[in-house]
């Protein structure tokens, strides 16, 4: 049963954004993991929008770079975990600024991204499970959402459809992937470069494996490689002890993916192969699946970390520099 607070601050949101005279473009900006729950979004208002522009930019890169377009026609939704995050705070008051309508999500009440944004939802965290509060949930809503409100999209009620099914599609993702999480903390846990590669909606959360678990909290050498971009250079770092994690999507770009695992599983050894129908993925709405998918390798992903680190004995919790430094 959803929450009847976040509920009403996305419908809240969405009438805001309703009552606008015109919205041409959504810009999501954040930064770190918070960020890569942007991309599946951008990816969506590419794929079902015809008149409105999407783009995820780094909250900083945001500033620095000064879209032109951004504006009274412009919706800037913003995340931050912890709502400090000052770049991202930063963000929302040049967005306001700008006569952007500005919303923004956070885990924490009366933070200061909460408290420089016009709209704000507080969504539920808990990293192994998945509903309609979890962060990446709410993005797809308010997402969806825009585009019903202003081009009257139809796939709000997919949307709802599967989320109402995505918490126990993960719960069997999870407990059928036990044996195989296992075997690879054992097999990983002194691999000092594993790379993650993707594409489509799956991207976002493959750069989140790389930069925030394996570079972040686990201190392993990583790159997210998009699987398009395999053959334009990364396929050269392939050898046979190169480990890889590979997301297999479904929908437009499954045979992007295709291509580029059948390449690598024929020159590594070391591919830990994670596809969306055998997770699945195919209960979903088939409307909406390639657009709620990264929300089921986001939480196996995070078993996936959750075991590495028990193996490893480096809890996700240490960090070097994050929180302890000035930077």
């Amino acid at each position: 049963m959803l929450t009847e607070t976040i509920t009403t601050q996305i419908t809240n949101a969405l009438k805001a954004v309703n009552d606008r005279d015109a919205v041409t473009d959504i810009f999501y900006v954040a930064c770190g993991g918070s960020y890569a729950l942007m991309l599946p979004n951008q990816y969506a208002v590419e794929r079902e929008s015809a008149s409105i522009a999407g783009q995820a930019l780094n909250a900083a890169e945001f500033k620095a770079r000064a879209p032109k377009r951004l504006g009274k026609g412009s919706v800037v939704i913003l995340c931050s975990h912890s709502g400090t995050t000052p770049e991202t705070v930063e963000a929302a008051k040049i967005a306001r600024a700008a006569g952007a309508l500005t919303i923004s999500l956070t885990h924490v009440p009366g933070s200061p991204l909460d408290e420089a944004s016009e709209h704000t939802i507080n969504y539920t965290h808990a990293p192994m499970s998945m509903s309609a509060e979890h962060s990446p949930a709410v993005l797809a809503r308010l997402t969806f959402g825009i585009l019903a409100a202003r081009e009257g999209g139809k796939l709000v009620s997919d949307i709802d459809t599967g989320l109402a099914k995505i918490g126990g599609i993960v719960d069997k993702a999870i407990a059928d992937q036990k044996e195989a999480i296992a075997a690879y903390a054992e097999t990983h846990k002194r691999a000092p470069v594993i790379y993650t590669m993707a594409s489509g909606a799956n991207y976002g959360p493959a750069y989140s494996y790389a930069i925030c678990i394996y570079q972040e909290m686990q201190w392993i050498h990583s790159a997210c490689i998009h699987a398009g971009e395999y053959f334009h250079g990364p396929f050269e770092i392939t050898d046979f002890d190169v480990p890889f994690v590979q997301l297999i999507g479904v929908g437009a770009s499954r045979s992007v993916d295709e291509r580029a695992l059948a390449f690598a599983q024929t020159y590594s050894q070391r591919m830990t192969v994670l596809d969306a129908k055998a997770l699945g993925v195919e209960a979903l709405p088939a409307s909406v699946a390639e657009y709620l998918q990264p929300l089921v390798f986001s939480s196996v992903l995070r078993a996936y970390a959750d075991k590495l680190a028990e193996a490893k004995g480096h809890p996700l919790s240490v960090r070097r520099y994050m929180w302890k430094m000035e930077y």
